[in-house]
């Protein structure tokens, strides 16, 4: 153990090789606990572990574990297998490739808002589709955590974010958060808009959390050789295959995160979301903080997606 002692918790073990021990500040809620937590993914093995990221406290450190010591302020990042590590609880586990510095400009529950959902839009966004100066972007849940990170991340990269939402209701809050337009998709004709924005042209990219017939839509509305990145199953409901995607040359791809072994991947999405946290860019939107004991009420909110931005527990 390197730095000042930690006091003793007889109720979790010591941090094992390249484990370190944190008192948790906040925690991050994401949708895909609740899948786990509904079993979605397949039975979980109980007691099961959720959470992926969290802002904390350094307490101990295992052996090899030379970056942190006691007393630092750090942020978890989603880079640990789902149901072996966990983030909700007081003091918790976690490998040391896990965790990095917080960034000293955010709150701890502005760091426990901030890695999952701009590490899940960075990759898309910036890595696969290449987003850059002229390109109009498709952005539907535009409401969510991730959402409002790509908005963040178009706005970021010179290119015109419109999000796409359901009901008017949140329409002035996402131009208020980024949105060059909002298209509120219970109202209006999402292609015939996106046409209008573009002077005819459609959208180049769209980041689809949602799925079913919605992906639909936004092949009719994309450009030629445009894509679309499918990251999210909201609706659960089977998708028509629009016949001109092989004429229009579109590309439909999907997108897990996996930053637990591309490491080349995690150090240059950690960098460009840590610079634009520096430059003022990006600030995760905290939507509720809910006491970790009131974690099922907090995953019930986040199932009604009546919320704009992130839900985070405090223990």
């Amino acid at each position: 153990m390197t730095g000042r002692q930690s006091r003793e918790l007889p109720f979790l073990p010591a941090p094992g090789e390249g484990e370190v021990r944190l008192r948790v500040a906040a925690i991050g809620v994401n949708r895909s606990e609740t899948y786990h937590r509904a079993g979605f993914y397949g039975p979980a093995q109980l007691p099961s572990p959720l959470g992926f990221e969290a802002a904390g406290v350094v307490e101990d450190v295992g052996t090899g574990v030379t970056a942190f010591e006691c007393g630092d302020a750090v942020t978890v990042l989603p880079s640990v297998r789902p149901l072996r590590f966990g983030t909700y609880g007081e003091t918790i586990l976690v490998p040391d490739v896990a965790v990095v510095a917080q960034p000293p400009e955010l709150s701890a529950v502005e760091a426990a808002a901030l890695w999952v959902a701009h590490l899940t839009a960075y990759a898309p966004l910036v890595e696969i589709a290449e987003v850059g100066p002229g390109d109009v972007v498709l952005i539907n849940a535009a409401s969510s955590s991730v959402g409002l990170a790509a908005i963040s991340i178009v706005r970021r990269l010179n290119a015109t974010p419109v999000a796409l939402t359901r009901t008017r209701r949140k329409a002035d809050l996402l131009l208020r958060l980024g949105a060059e337009a909002v298209i509120v998709t219970d109202e209006e004709d999402v292609v015939g808009r996106t046409h209008a924005l573009t002077a005819g042209a459609g959208a180049r990219v769209a980041f689809d959390a949602v799925a079913g017939p919605a992906l639909t839509t936004l092949l009719h509305a994309l450009a030629p050789g445009g894509i679309v990145i499918q990251y999210g199953l909201l609706s659960q409901e089977p998708m028509l295959f629009p016949l001109d995607v092989s004429a229009r040359r579109l590309t439909i791809t999907g997108y897990g995160l996996d930053l637990a072994t591309d490491t080349e991947l995690r150090r240059r999405a950690y960098r460009f979301v840590k610079d634009g946290v520096a430059a003022g860019a990006f600030r995760p939107v905290v939507a509720d903080t809910f006491p970790l004991s009131a974690a099922a009420e907090a995953h019930a909110v986040l199932e009604r997606n009546t919320h704009v931005g992130k839900i985070v527990l405090l223990p």
